[in-house]
């Protein structure tokens, strides 16, 4: 990164990091590019594996933060560390089914392993009855990883997405919250995705993956009182955009990258419409005559009507070459590393763009910015 890089004016800048199991490794890329151009987050927000990137950046001194990233994803691409040659680059696809394959059939380093005895012989109600893998590996690995201590020191502000599993509503560990003692059980439970992954117990309550009612964390972020200026680094793992599929493969691949990017484009299009009630409002109260403006009514509209300065940028995963629809749990060394240079070759084109300068600037409103189309 060159010393002309545009950094942002905002008052704050926020990472918001999707689900997508393997395809996290394009996070990863993207953080160290914006690592690379002095570009902070002060809250980071995620779900699933978003959640663990967001404990690997949070958790660490800035110093080691890509050292830790680099060590968990090799950790856990440590199983299918071979390459495929680039002069036979044409079995690349045979070999990544293989690669996802291997991971149901013997789990994947440092995340997650096959129950033994299978759960279908489980006592009903037991852990081992409630999901195909076991990730005490997870635990270890983020123990090892990550410190708790840095991320309870709340230096950085993190947020970490999960489903109540009785309740079925989403539900947020955030250390805005003075009360929580943010711990690797927050971190587990918002990828504790069914039936691969057992649901995680906290406090009595049972969560399973955030994915399952919303993989993209913006409206959490968007939502939160007092959020008037912001950039929000928005990394999506599934293009809501894509090719009309040709043959089942690429069917199953399409349905997924639909059902999991869906949120993406409803939350920032109704961020826009609050945005222009907003504006709205602010007219409407401009018109009112002066003896009503001190009304206390009007006091709390207008403190919901106050200007904002909020850029969203959208890093979209859309390299899909090889992909098969195995691509969320397929961890080979050489998928990973595609995927890592990948979001950090999207970050340098970016920051490359006028957009990307208007986008740093405080504009007023909320503006939204597609730079990997």
């Amino acid at each position: 990164m060159t010393a002309r890089v545009h950094r942002p004016k905002h008052e704050r800048t926020v990472l918001v990091l999707q689900g997508g199991g393997a395809l996290g490794a394009y996070q990863a890329g993207v953080y160290e590019a914006l690592h690379e151009a002095n570009i902070a987050p002060d809250w980071v927000t995620g779900v699933s594996i978003g959640a663990i990137n967001a404990a690997l950046i949070v958790g660490n001194r800035p110093e080691n933060r890509i050292g830790r990233l680099r060590e968990f994803w090799d950790r856990v691409s440590s199983g299918i560390p071979l390459a495929v040659p680039a002069p036979i680059d044409w079995i690349r696809v045979l070999f990544n089914r293989w690669s996802a394959s291997a991971a149901m059939a013997f789990g994947v380093p440092g995340f997650f392993s096959p129950r033994f005895p299978s759960p279908l012989f489980a006592r009903r109600g037991d852990v081992g009855a409630l999901s195909l893998y076991d990730t005490s590996p997870l635990l270890d690995t983020l123990r090892d990883l990550v410190d708790f201590d840095v991320i309870n020191a709340r230096d950085v502000r993190i947020s970490v997405g999960a489903v109540d599993v009785r309740k079925g509503n989403s539900f947020y560990f955030d250390t805005d919250d003075p009360k929580l003692a943010f711990g690797p059980a927050h971190v587990m439970a918002s990828g504790a995705l069914p039936p691969g992954l057992p649901p995680i117990a906290i406090n009595g309550v049972s969560y399973w993956d955030g994915g399952l009612v919303s993989n993209t964390p913006l409206w959490y972020v968007l939502d939160t009182c007092g959020l008037q200026s912001a950039l929000v680094i928005q990394i999506d793992l599934f293009s809501a955009h894509g090719k009309m599929p040709r043959d089942l493969d690429e069917v199953l691949e399409r349905a997924k990258d639909i059902q999991y990017s869906s949120k993406t484009r409803f939350n920032t299009s109704r961020a826009k419409e609050e945005e222009a009630l907003r504006q709205a409002l602010q007219n409407v109260i401009a018109k009112l005559p002066a003896r009503l403006r001190s009304d206390k009514d009007v006091q709390i509209l207008r403190e919901r009507a106050r200007d904002r300065h909020i850029s969203i940028v959208h890093l979209i995963n859309r390299h899909s070459e090889f992909a098969t629809e195995s691509k969320d749990y397929e961890f080979s060394r050489a998928t990973i590393r595609a995927l890592w240079a990948a979001g950090h070759a999207d970050v340098r084109r970016t920051m490359a763009s006028a957009d990307w300068r208007s986008a740093c600037s405080a504009g007023r409103g909320m503006r939204t910015f597609d730079l990997t189309q």
